[in-house]
């Protein structure tokens, strides 16, 4: 198979998956335009009299300008606490490691892989009685604990890719490790610290099971936003699309404005 024919196939993979992909958002956003009626209609309807009566009736039924705030803050509070815990762990194990930096990192993001519904009722009984429950101060350490082995993983493999020559002139000229930390390895490391934390607000922002669990109204996040829509009466589909429009739209815009810093961050170091 000739380069120019292999080039042209690759490129239609690639339109095809960013369809696929795509087109959930779409089908969202169209039926977010729609009627009730016309929301459920069989067959789908493509062509309809776009309505603005959805995002009316969801601003009426709710405060959505409070579930945003909450999101942001828990968002980017959680992001920056497991930085700041994150990039000095990953500092030490990447430049002075031990025989058990292996296993530790192991067991770290093993913890990712246990159910969270395993561990909900002891988490809730020790928020209940640090009274935590619907908190924005309860979900943002919640958040941190859930990305940290992540945050701390992503920031490893940046660091071990730093020159350690870079690091080691930096000590022949007197630098402390903490100098070492702030005025070397951070300056250089900024693509991948920010792809990280991008990657940590988008996780916190997408979190429902800990948001649905332990918020209900103060605290309560856009992902509780979007559940409230769903009641005994049934799914109102109009109504649960514009609401998840309304709360997905922020960090879509957010993403879509970074996406070159994110894409560097996650090749940061690839190529040497």
């Amino acid at each position: 198979m000739s380069d120019s024919r292999q080039k042209l196939w690759l490129t239609i993979l690639a339109w095809t998956i960013a369809l696929l992909v795509f087109f959930p958002i779409f089908w969202m956003a169209l039926t977010s335009f729609k009627t009730e009626t016309e929301a459920i209609s069989t067959p789908p309807s493509l062509f309809f009299v776009p309505t603005l009566d959805n995002f009316t009736e969801v601003f009426a039924r709710s405060n959505y300008a409070r579930f945003v705030w909450n999101s942001i803050a828990v968002s980017f509070g959680s992001t920056l606490l497991a930085l700041a815990f994150a990039v000095p762990a990953a500092y030490a194990m990447a430049f002075f490691p031990t025989k058990r930096t292996p296993s530790i990192l192991l067991w770290m993001l093993s913890t990712k892989m246990m159910p969270p519904v395993g561990v909900l009722i002891p988490i809730y009984l020790l928020f209940k009685n640090l009274s935590l429950l619907d908190t924005v101060t309860g979900l943002l350490i919640i958040y941190t604990l859930i990305n940290l082995p992540i945050v701390v993983w992503m920031l490893y493999t940046y660091f071990k890719d730093v020159p350690g020559e870079i690091l080691e002139a930096g000590r022949v000229d007197g630098a402390k490790p903490m100098q070492e930390l702030f005025l070397l390895l951070i300056p250089l490391a900024v693509p991948g610290i920010a792809s990280t934390g991008l990657l940590s607000v988008i996780l916190s922002w997408n979190e429902a099971f800990w948001s649905l669990n332990l918020a209900s109204s103060n605290g309560a996040p856009l992902t509780a936003f979007i559940a409230s829509f769903s009641s005994p009466q049934g799914l109102f589909w109009a109504k649960l699309s514009a609401a998840s429009l309304m709360a997905i739209a922020p960090i879509l815009i957010v993403g879509w404005m970074s996406q070159r810093q994110l894409v560097s961050g996650l090749t940061f170091g690839a190529v040497k």
